[in-house]
């Protein structure tokens, strides 16, 4: 399904959503769940098996909210839906679930609400029940435009999975990325925005232009980009509300691997002259750019840590593509990766949670994405294989997505840090470069 831009900028704007206890339902709930039923493993060392999970139905207005909400949970790798034809109640959004009867469903939660009709669009209320314990452990109440209406779903599983979890979600989400359509000696490339699940797809440029490496603004809705016109590359900086875009800066060489400081002020990038590279830092309201490496070596994927005081980028300035790190001034600038059995690295960037670094590791003729910490120490393979590259993390540090060519075409894939099973992201055609945005909607 597309959505206009218009229609784009009507749905931000319109949606609206409170975390309240469901006063409905005249039951007070804390904020956070006290006693989260499943324990995660950050490590990798554990396997995670699935909560099993019954979704009530939730429709109105001629849409079905159950149905997202059990394909966000389900496509987390940490639920199971149980199938719908074997629930031994319907519960309501105003009642009580009959514990008793749900165990020997072996049924973990139960998931219930109601869609209702608001001024001018629909709203969801959601209640999430511990089976085991016997009691509500979330409840929380959303509503938006009509033409928002899957938004209310992804709310909806939010709060489950923080419920569950004890850790955000990050189902209310979209994804940048380039959109690859023709034969593979003339592919296509579009730059392209839609939800997590593959829905509401929108493309910001006509494909006349080869586009590379979109990033959002972790404050706004706002793209960075390379595009290769007429010219030299140059980075562009899009508004995914309005469609406008602009170049980034005045630099008479070419400037690449555009990423956003955690404050959106600024732009950080590698700028090319004379067959090297460095890193320089644009503010984007004065537009001065400081210069933050020197020297002959290629100095390149400059990503901020989530508070702004250091920097992870790539340089062969050891002969090969190794994993840097230095302060947000560009001094005390060390090597974290070990290069151990020839491993190349490119790519890094920091997750929102600021425990771990991920990348793409080029060894043994494997493309694999991988983790380590911010010293470099404990890493550790997310998938290998023969080609996947470019990750990306989800809001809440939990997942990565990256792109994966088999020889066909490039295709979007996910999975968690902590060992669930990859999951293709759907796509209208082949897709690669992706950029996971923040929430759409604040957490509590």
């Amino acid at each position: 399904m597309r959505m206009s831009i218009a229609s784009l900028i009507q749905s931000k704007v319109r949606l609206v959503a409170t975390a309240l206890a469901l006063a409905f339902a005249g039951v007070s709930v804390p904020a956070a769940a006290q006693d989260n039923i499943m324990t995660l493993h950050f490590d990798g060392g554990a396997g995670v098996t699935p909560v099993s999970v019954a979704i009530m139905p939730m429709s109105g207005g001629g849409r079905d909210l159950s149905g997202i909400i059990s394909n966000d949970l389900s496509r987390s790798g940490l639920f199971q839906p149980i199938d719908p034809k074997a629930f031994v109640e319907q519960v309501g959004p105003n009642a009580t679930p009959n514990f008793a009867s749900w165990q020997t469903l072996n049924a973990q939660v139960v998931v219930a609400g109601q869609v209702v009709p608001t001024g001018n669009g629909l709203g969801i209320q959601v209640r999430v029940w511990d089976v085991a314990q016997g009691k509500q452990i979330a409840g929380q109440q959303f509503s938006t435009s009509a033409n928002n209406w899957r938004q209310l779903g992804h709310l909806a599983a939010n709060t489950a999975f923080k419920a569950v979890t004890g850790e955000p979600g990050a189902f209310d989400t979209r994804i940048a990325f380039i959109s690859e359509s023709g034969p593979k000696d003339k592919r296509v490339k579009r730059l392209a925005v839609m939800d997590q699940d593959g829905a509401n797809t929108v493309y910001l440029s006509r494909g006349t232009d080869l586009v590379l490496t979109p990033r959002f603004s972790p404050t706004n809705q706002e793209l960075t980009y390379l595009s290769f016109g007429d010219a030299d590359p140059r980075v562009f900086l899009a508004n995914v509300q309005t469609g406008q875009r602009g170049v980034v800066g005045n630099f008479p060489g070419m400037t690449f691997s555009p990423r956003f400081s955690p404050d959106g002020r600024k732009v950080i990038m590698s700028y090319e002259k004379n067959g090297s590279s460095t890193i320089q830092v644009l503010n984007l309201q004065s537009k001065q750019a400081t210069q933050l490496t020197n020297g002959s070596a290629i100095d390149t994927s400059p990503s901020y840590s989530p508070d702004g005081s250091r920097i992870v980028f790539e340089s062969d300035r050891g002969g090969t593509q190794q994993i840097y790190i230095m302060n947000a001034d560009g001094s005390n600038q060390q090597r974290i990766s070990s290069g151990e059995g020839g491993a190349r690295y490119s790519t890094p960037v920091w997750s929102p949670r600021s425990d771990l670094i991920a990348f793409t590791r080029q060894k043994g003729g494997q493309f694999g994405i991988g983790i380590m910490k911010p010293d470099g120490s404990g890493e550790r393979m997310i998938t290998e294989g023969f080609h996947n590259e470019g990750p990306t993390w989800a809001p809440n540090g939990l997942y990565l997505m990256w792109f994966r060519d088999l020889g066909q075409g490039p295709q979007l894939w996910q999975a968690s840090i902590f060992g669930t099973p990859e999951q293709r992201v759907p796509t209208q055609g082949f897709a690669s470069d992706p950029a996971w945005s923040t929430n759409l909607f604040k957490q509590n």
